[in-house]
C-alpha cells in the first residue's frame, strides 16, 4: 500500500509538472502571438500613415464649370494631360509621366470622378468625364494639350479628343480599356480568381496591405495583371517601379467609388466613332497583358485613321521590363506631332 501511494505521488506531481510546462508553453506562445500582431498593426499603420502624406500634399483643387477636380501639375515645356487608370489618382499619374517631367514636358495630371478629392457625380460615363477634363483646361487656361490615357483612363481621353477635338493635338493610349469586336459566345468578364482578389483585397487597405506581404505574387497577376515570371525577370529598378505601382493603391478609402466605377464600366465598353479622330494618334500595349489590351489597343489603332500601334510580346499591363523603351517612343511621338 505505502508503494503505491509513494507512486501515486510521483505520477500526480508529474502530471502537475506537465500541466505547469503546459500553461508556460501556452504563456509563451500567447506573449509571441501578442507581440507579433503589435507589430503588424504597428506596421499596418506606418504604411497608411505614408500613404495619406503622400496624397496629402502636392495637389490643388480647380473650381470649374464641371464641379471641383483635384490636379497636380509638374515640369516646364508643352503640356501633356495624364489621365490615370484604376486604382489611380494625380500620384499615379504623375509617377507614371515621370520621364516626361524629366524630359522637358508639363504634365498635368487630373484624380479622375472618385478618386481621392474629386467627388463622385450622378453621371460618371467616359462623356462625362471627358468633359470634365476640358473643364479643368478651362480652369488651368491652357488651350490644346497632348491627350494621354492608361487603362481605365483611356475611354475618357478618347471621348475627349472626340468631343473636343480643339483641346487636343495628339492622343497616346496606353495599354487601353477600350472596346474590341468579340464573338457573341466570348465573355468580356475578368477571370473568376481576378475578380474575387478584386472584391477582397480592394475593400480594406487592411487586407490590401496583408495581401502585399503574404501575396505579393497573386496581386502583381491580378490587381496589375502582369506575369510573374515577367516581374521576376525584370531588372531591380523596375521591379521596384512595380512594388511602387502596387504599394500606391493605398489609402483604398480614397479610391473606393473610382475602383468600382471603372470595373463596372470594363463590363460595358462602345464602340466610339474612332474614324472622326482626326489627330496623331499612339497606342500601345502588349501580347501578355492579363487585362487583354492587346487586342483592344490594335482594334482601336487600326479604326483611327494613320494612327500607330506599337505592341510589345510581354511585360504585363505595367509594360515591366519595357519602360525606357516606351516613355523614348512616347517623347519621340510628342515631338513629331508637334506642338
Amino acid at each position: 500500500m505505502k508503494e503505491s501511494a509513494v507512486e501515486t505521488g510521483v505520477t500526480e506531481g508529474r502530471a502537475t509538472g506537465r500541466t505547469r510546462e503546459g500553461r508556460m508553453v501556452l504563456t509563451f506562445v500567447g506573449l509571441a502571438f501578442f507581440i507579433a500582431a503589435t507589430l503588424t498593426y504597428f506596421s499596418y499603420q506606418d504604411a497608411l500613415g505614408a500613404a495619406h502624406a503622400r496624397i496629402s500634399s502636392g495637389s490643388r483643387m480647380a473650381t470649374t464649370a464641371c464641379g471641383p477636380i483635384e490636379y497636380a501639375v509638374a515640369g516646364t515645356g508643352p503640356p501633356v494631360l495624364m489621365v490615370h487608370g484604376s486604382g489611380g489618382g494625380f500620384d499615379q499619374g504623375l509617377d507614371f509621366a515621370r520621364p516626361l517631367i524629366d524630359g522637358g514636358f508639363t504634365v498635368i495630371a487630373p484624380s479622375r470622378f472618385g478618386y481621392l478629392r474629386t467627388p463622385f457625380p450622378a453621371d460618371p460615363s467616359p462623356a462625362a468625364r471627358a468633359d470634365a477634363h476640358s473643364c479643368l483646361l478651362d480652369a488651368l487656361n491652357v488651350p490644346r494639350v497632348v491627350a494621354l490615357g492608361g487603362s481605365a483612363g483611356a475611354p475618357s481621353v478618347m471621348q475627349l479628343c472626340l468631343r473636343h477635338p480643339e483641346r487636343c493635338s495628339a492622343m497616346i493610349l496606353a495599354v487601353p480599356l477600350a472596346f474590341k469586336p468579340r464573338p457573341v459566345d466570348q465573355s468580356e468578364e475578368i477571370s473568376p480568381l481576378t475578380e474575387w482578389v478584386i472584391k477582397i483585397t480592394l475593400r480594406s487597405d487592411f487586407i490590401f496591405w496583408t495581401a502585399t506581404k503574404l501575396a505579393r505574387d497573386t496581386l502583381i497577376e491580378t490587381i496589375l495583371a502582369t506575369p510573374i515570371d515577367d516581374f521576376r525577370r525584370a531588372s531591380p529598378e523596375e521591379q521596384e517601379r512595380v512594388l511602387r505601382i502596387l504599394r500606391n493603391v493605398a489609402p483604398i478609402a480614397k479610391r473606393e467609388k473610382g475602383l468600382w466605377s471603372d470595373t463596372t464600366l470594363a463590363k460595358s465598353l462602345t464602340r466610339y466613332d474612332l474614324e472622326s479622330v482626326t489627330i496623331p494618334t499612339l497606342v500601345f500595349s502588349t501580347e501578355n497583358d492579363l487585362f487583354g489590351t492587346f487586342e483592344s489597343g490594335r482594334y482601336t489603332a487600326e479604326q483611327i485613321p494613320g494612327a500607330r500601334f506599337i505592341g510589345y510580346p510581354d511585360g504585363g499591363h505595367v509594360w515591366v521590363g519595357h519602360n525606357q523603351e516606351v516613355w523614348a517612343e512616347v517623347k519621340r511621338f510628342i515631338e513629331q506631332a508637334g506642338p
